[in-house]
């Protein structure tokens, strides 16, 4: 099966739910895209794709971000592990919203790990 890209507005309002709950201000929700693919032979649920600065200079567009959901591997969850799944792609966005992405092995409350992605959540389980 070759790879499938669909617009995913659920998902979109997903993370518009998460980013008001969560303090992520730097993040601007509207250069947020949201797709769910199809056909993907890989072992992620989700992926977030970053946007080189060649690529905002030569299209001169400003940052943006794409969030992938694998539809295969992430719609077999339940709505919790989903919904952490998408706090740690949010997670790899840095604060200077640059287009760039963060490792997982970042400094302090920047580190991406279980622990981080399950503070956020009980945050965000708090907050709605």
């Amino acid at each position: 099966m070759q790879l499938q890209l669909h617009p995913a507005p659920d998902i979109k309002h997903r993370i518009r739910a998460i980013l008001r709950a969560l303090d992520f201000p730097h993040i601007d929700a509207k250069r947020v895209i949201c797709f769910r693919s199809h056909g993907s032979t890989s072992r992620a649920r989700a992926r977030i794709w970053s946007f080189p600065r060649i690529w905002q200079k030569a299209l001169d567009l400003k940052p943006h971000y794409v969030i992938e959901v694998l539809s295969e591997k992430f719609d077999k969850l339940n709505r919790d592990d989903q919904t952490k799944i998408l706090i740690h792609e949010l997670m790899h966005i840095p604060k200077t919203f640059s287009g760039a992405l963060l490792p997982h092995r970042g400094r302090g409350k920047r580190r991406i790990d279980h622990r981080s992605i399950e503070n956020l959540f009980k945050q965000y389980k708090s907050a709605g």
